[in-house]
């Protein structure tokens, strides 16, 4: 086993967390407190390679392994999480499966201009009526001539209404279930493509969350992502890569309010010496230690998993089921270390505290991982 980060690693590092603390750290609160999608942000993340990380140099991308991205993830999200949901979201659900399944045309004609960063992406799954059961969709698409023409609602999709596409899920053959769900590739500006109000969420703010409305949406034939009836099975692939992006995510945040618990606990003082010296606030600040340390060789070792073409997908919910969990811990307990002045917007910790509730939800909740861990560890249906 070999537990260091490869020199190209460790610049990723670097140069995300430089950024980072540079450009994104300064307005995490702005985007917070006024739910400003970070637009500058993500252009000068582009002029980084950053939006390209993971994909091929032919594509614009940086051709960097599955533990940098996490690594890139993680280091924006421990300075904002709206970003780093954003950033997640373009890389792992928006980009990623066109990489995967799309055609040289449609990895030249979206692909490439998201992962230079020109425009972010977006994947269309969650209905009304379809969460966590995600064979439930609703939304169809008929094929009349060479189109297909699109009908029906998503909701809850990151990044929907400033993306330059979106992927989405949509019956096209309704007598064979989940045999008969594909995916389809909608650019901006489609005529009958339009978005629901910016959602009111508890955290992550500045990410743009809203409903997708598709009406009478007509896109070329050439647009289906993938063989038709196969977009259940993609996106349960789709998901498994991004569970490792959430996971990473959650990471982040939590390092970043450890860092700052830590950083009070040295420095507040009560009954004559600092808030650390005393067991109970010690424990806590231990605690973080070792849930974050343990998460993150998780996250790593799932995405590790994925760069070797091996199977990662009990791997990735372990990890993004583990570390979401250990994330709302550790920024409930940096509140908590902080006493009244955790509980005030004046400092980061409440923020991502509300910030990491969302990712024991998204992306397969609490619940569905644990589902799919004992299915996979039992091999019972």
């Amino acid at each position: 086993m070999h537990f260091e980060l490869t020199e190209e690693q460790e610049l990723i590092r670097r140069t995300v967390r430089e950024f980072a603390e540079k450009e994104i750290a300064p307005r995490a609160r702005h985007v917070d407190e006024t739910g400003e999608f970070p637009t500058q942000t993500f252009h000068k993340m582009g002029g980084l390679g950053l939006m390209g990380l993971p994909f091929p140099e032919a594509y614009g991308g940086a051709e960097a392994d599955s533990i940098s991205t996490a690594i890139a993830i993680e280091e924006v999200a421990r300075c904002c999480g709206s970003t780093a949901l954003a950033y997640a979201a373009h890389l792992g659900l928006g980009s990623a499966p066109i990489a995967m399944f799309g055609t040289e045309e449609q990895k030249r004609r979206f692909l490439a201009p998201a992962a230079g960063g020109e425009y972010l992406g977006a994947f269309g799954l969650t209905e009304p009526q379809a969460g966590s059961d995600a064979g439930a969709t609703r939304t169809t698409a008929a094929l009349e001539g060479d189109e297909w023409v699109i009908n029906g609602q998503k909701m809850w999709i990151t990044n929907a209404p400033v993306a330059g596409h979106i992927i989405v899920t949509a019956v096209t053959d309704k007598d064979k279930g989940k045999k008969g769900i594909s995916a389809i590739i909608v650019p901006r500006g489609t005529p009958g493509l339009s978005f629901g109000k910016h959602e009111a969420k508890m955290g992550l703010r500045g990410s743009v969350s809203t409903a997708v409305l598709l009406e009478n949406v007509r896109v070329p034939k050439e647009n289906l992502l993938g063989e038709r009836g196969r977009g259940f099975v993609q996106f349960l692939q789709v998901l498994d890569g991004g569970r490792i992006g959430i996971g990473a995510m959650a990471v982040g945040l939590a390092q970043g309010a450890y860092e700052a618990a830590l950083g009070y606990a040295r420095e507040r003082e009560a009954f004559g010496r600092p808030i650390g010296a005393h067991q109970s606030v010690a424990n806590m600040i231990a605690d973080m230690e070792v849930g974050i340390a343990t998460s993150r060789l998780s996250v790593y070792r799932a995405a590790w998993l994925k760069d070797q073409g091996k199977p990662f997908s009990k791997e990735a919910a372990v990890a993004k089921l583990y570390a979401s969990e250990v994330s709302e811990k550790v920024c409930r307990d940096a509140i908590q270390v902080f006493g009244g002045y955790g509980y005030s917007a004046e400092f980061p910790v409440e923020r991502m505290y509300r910030d990491t509730r969302l990712l024991t939800i998204g992306e397969g909740t609490s619940e569905i991982l644990r589902g799919v861990i004992a299915q996979s560890v039992l091999g019972l249906r």
